[in-house]
């Protein structure tokens, strides 16, 4: 998956959530499957612009408020991921190193399952 096309699924999730839409109803209004919209989201999608276009009027939105991306809000999410990663660091530190070989490969197939899963959808 490019990074712009997770961009722009960012970007269109966070849409969808200020104006209080599921991804169901966004699916809805734009006469798109709903399971699209969710690969869309994610950035495995790569959308023509007829599909871009019905997703921006969906969200009654013009195009230029689609691709007004905040900066601040990826250095937020980047800061909240590096936290997150610095407490996992806290709690496994003072653990044998068997016990972090088995947490690592505990958290790889869940992050494996995930990945699987967004494929399926």
């Amino acid at each position: 998956m490019s990074d712009f096309l997770k961009l722009i699924g960012e970007r269109i999730r966070s849409l969808r959530k200020e104006k209080g839409l599921t991804q169901e109803a966004l699916a809805e209004k734009s006469d798109i499957h709903y399971s699209y919209i969710g690969g869309i989201e994610r950035g495995d999608r790569n959308i023509s612009l007829a599909t871009l276009e019905k997703i921006i009027n969906a969200l009654e939105i013009t195009p230029v408020e689609l691709f007004q991306f905040h900066k601040t809000d990826i250095e937020t999410e980047l800061l909240d991921k590096r936290m997150l990663i610095e407490a996992h660091r806290s709690l496994l530190i003072n653990l044998s190193m068997d016990e972090v070989k088995l947490i690592h490969r505990i958290a790889k197939d869940i992050a494996t399952s995930i990945g699987t899963h967004r494929n399926q959808s």
